[in-house]
């Protein structure tokens, strides 16, 4: 059985840098892995993809230069390195990851299974 477990969220100032976690269990050779996030009253938005075999990345422009994603492959554990963090950065985040390594890294329907999600808040 597939398990994300997300961890890192927190409430910090804006300027500020968190660095979340998602340990993956259940499976190995995992295809992408992705960063998601949700805002209240907003859609769900892609933040940052990794192919896990070859390595290229995503990023939201959003984010592009501030967030770094990352796989530890020999501990299956996915972090999102976030700096100059902003208030509109306040969302969950979720991991999610897939045993297929084709497909758009920033697609919502590339990923099969997802974490329950890690709070950020980043405050003015």
């Amino acid at each position: 059985q597939v398990q994300l477990k997300e961890s890192g969220g927190d409430s910090v100032q804006a300027g500020g840098s968190l660095r979340l976690s998602c340990v993956a269990s259940g499976y190995t050779n995992g295809g992408k892995m992705a960063w998601f996030r949700q805002a209240p009253g907003k859609q769900r938005e892609v933040v940052a993809g990794i192919r896990t075999s070859v390595g290229d990345t995503f990023y939201a422009d959003s984010v592009k230069g501030r967030f770094t994603i990352s796989l530890d492959n020999a501990k299956s554990v996915l972090y999102l390195q976030m700096n100059s963090l902003k208030p509109e950065d306040t969302a969950v985040y979720y991991c999610a990851t897939s045993l297929w390594g084709d497909g758009a890294l920033s697609e919502a329907r590339e990923y099969t299974y997802w974490g329950q999600g890690t709070q950020v808040t980043v405050s003015p």
